[in-house]
């Protein structure tokens, strides 16, 4: 099964973060930081992702990793 790889990234202008990725419809979105993690987990709900967070500085901070487990009951 393909993996998805997104990242969330700050945007300069400081108003939310972009949620990259080729699985992405249009390949990048703009959401608030905790908006772009949850939808990148929901839209990957049943695959294997990976969700790397970085900082102003282009540094990864965080990074979530599952194997389509996101699902919330």
């Amino acid at each position: 099964m393909e993996t998805h790889l997104y990242e969330v990234r700050p945007r300069k202008d400081h108003r939310g973060a972009t949620l990259i990725s080729d699985a992405l419809p249009f390949g990048a979105l703009w959401y608030g930081e905790p908006d772009a993690i949850s939808y990148a987990k929901f839209f990957s709900r049943s695959r294997d992702a990976v969700i790397r967070v970085f900082d102003d500085a282009g540094n990864m901070t965080e990074t979530h990793e599952d194997a389509g487990e996101f699902r919330e009951f």
